[in-house]
């Protein structure tokens, strides 16, 4: 349930054959940057409105959103007001980055929403996966040391101390939610508002803010 085939359709992201050379998505992290860098200029009906930011001639961009380099905005995508794109960031067709969010070296898969408020770093986000508004990633440890995946008694040091959150298709996030280091959800979960996320939650499951899971039916 953790590997990238377990938790992704390839078929729905401009990175498919890039992430089909990993077995887990975080090993895709350390090269969003450069593959983007080789990407971008063979894009077609893209512009390139500034140094290595190309974003597609139907993509609608906010005046007040930043755009930061290398990255790559999708068709009918929506940028609103005051978003913060710092760098590294492909980002789908059809999704919305939302006031005042925030991406850093990301994958956000076709039609993702990031709509208000949220942190998405060091990530990879599904296809249709939903952030409500104020959740975060978070991607780094209180003690800095690299971060740990876990999935019951399982163990996989991902060798990096910048690890956020991996989303599987159709994933929801409640509002404010936290989903700490290295977090890897299954697709169609759910997790609900105001919770703390830690670990690997299984895929059609359904985490509470107390920290009980149930299968979703």
């Amino acid at each position: 349930m953790l590997t990238i085939t377990d938790l992704f359709d390839l078929d729905h992201t401009l990175a498919k054959d890039y992430l089909a050379q990993f077995t887990y998505p975080w090993e895709a992290l350390a090269g969003i940057k450069d593959f983007i860098l080789t990407l971008g200029p063979t894009l077609e009906d893209y512009d390139e409105v500034s140094p290595q930011v190309w974003v597609h001639k139907t993509a609608a961009v906010a005046p007040s959103a930043y755009l930061g380099g290398p990255c790559i905005i999708g068709p009918e995508t929506e940028v609103r007001h005051c978003a913060f794109i710092r760098g590294s960031a492909l980002v789908g067709a059809n999704c919305v980055v939302g006031n005042s969010v925030e991406l850093k070296n990301v994958i956000l898969f076709d039609n993702v929403q990031t709509p208000h408020y949220n942190y998405v770093g060091d990530s990879i986000l599904g296809y249709k996966s939903h952030m409500g508004a104020g959740s975060i990633t978070s991607n780094v440890k209180s003690d800095k040391l690299p971060v740990i995946v876990r999935c019951g008694d399982e163990r996989m040091d991902t060798g990096r101390k910048k690890v956020g959150a991996m989303l599987g298709d159709f994933v929801e996030v409640g509002c404010n939610s936290v989903l700490n280091p290295g977090v890897v959800i299954g697709r169609r979960s759910i997790v609900y508002p105001t919770s703390c996320v830690r670990g690997t939650l299984a895929e059609a499951s359904i985490h509470k803010n107390d920290g009980t899971v149930i299968p979703r039916k």
